[in-house]
């Protein structure tokens, strides 16, 4: 198992361990022990599973009070994951990171709490499944706008426009968010 850094503190990829052969493959996809020797020492209480068609947005959602942490990964199809920091006093507030996560790649994003998190998915049929620290508390939740000029992300969108839910597309500009002091 690796872990890559990103740049923004406590916000990493993991690139498990991948068994492959002809049958297939094997890895594992939580490992408590082995997760906390690479620094994710975490109690996770809600596992969480979309199934979305190509160009549909979620996000970019989080949760005040009661941020989660959330361990992301595609075991079908293709997304653009992204993560922004919404930690007022860290050095990277309002920095954003993206990454490509796929069936083919295996790759995980750790996004620990405090930070806004989204993802676009590149091909029908793709199967999102994350795990949470906190549980999900609607009247907690909290939209930041995708596509706010001031985080500058630059969502693979190959001209189409994403499908976005209401409550997805009437989210707020950082300027305006309640972020984590």
């Amino acid at each position: 198992m690796k872990r890559i850094e990103t740049g923004i503190e406590g916000l990493f990829i993991i690139e498990p361990r991948v068994f492959d052969d002809d049958r297939g493959f094997f890895l594992e996809s939580w490992h408590a022990a082995k997760f906390a020797a690479i620094g994710l020492d975490e109690r996770f209480v809600q596992d969480n599973h979309s199934r979305s068609a190509r160009g549909v947005l979620r996000g970019l959602h989080y949760q005040n009070p009661h941020p989660q942490g959330k361990l992301m990964r595609v075991v079908s199809g293709s997304v653009w994951d992204v993560a922004v920091d919404l930690r007022r006093a860290s050095p990277t507030f309002g920095r954003c990171f993206g990454l490509e996560l796929s069936e083919r790649n295996h790759r995980m994003l750790w996004v620990p709490p405090g930070f806004a998190h989204g993802f676009l998915t590149l091909e029908d049929g793709t199967d999102f499944l994350y795990k949470c620290t906190e549980p999900y508390e609607p009247a907690q939740e909290h939209v930041l706008l995708w596509n706010d000029p001031a985080l500058g992300i630059d969502w693979p969108l190959d001209g189409m426009e994403p499908i976005l839910s209401a409550k997805d597309s009437r989210g707020a500009p950082l300027a305006a968010c309640k972020v984590f002091d």
